[in-house]
C-alpha cells in the first residue's frame, strides 16, 4: 500500500501511547510500523486517534488497507462501521465475517 506524502513523518503523537501498552512506544515509527499502528488504532483506538489516522492516511488508503488485510483484527461491529463509512462492498465484508478462522477470535472476545 502506498501512503500519502503527508504520512511520511515517522513521529507518532503522544496521544497514541496508551494504545500501545504492550510494546516500547518510543521505538515505534510510522515508516517501519504503519501497518501495526493502523491495526491497533482501528481495533482499540479512541475516536480521537481514529480521526488522527483518517487525517494522516485518508479514507482511500484506509479502505485499501482494510481490504488488503481482509478486515483482520477488526471486530464484526467495527467492520460493519467501516463498511458504511468507507463504502466497502457489503458482500466482501460478509465474506470476511463468514471466514471460519474468524469465529475462533470473534467468539473469544465476546463480539
Amino acid at each position: 500500500m502506498v501512503l500519502p506524502a503527508a504520512a511520511a513523518s515517522d513521529e507518532l503523537p503522544e496521544r497514541l501511547r496508551p494504545f500501545f501498552w504492550d510494546c516500547d512506544f518510543d521505538r515505534l515509527t510510522w515508516g517501519e510500523h504503519h501497518a501495526f499502528v493502523m491495526r491497533r488504532v482501528l481495533s482499540v483506538g479512541s475516536w480521537d486517534v481514529v480521526c488522527w489516522l483518517r487525517r494522516r492516511v485518508g479514507d482511500v488508503a484506509l479502505r485499501a488497507w482494510i481490504e488488503e488485510h481482509g478486515g483482520r483484527g477488526l471486530s464484526p461491529a467495527q467492520l460493519r462501521f467501516w463498511e458504511l463509512v468507507l463504502e466497502l462492498p457489503a458482500g466482501l465484508v460478509d465474506t470476511w465475517l463468514a471466514c471460519p478462522e474468524r469465529s475462533i477470535w470473534d467468539g473469544r472476545h465476546g463480539r
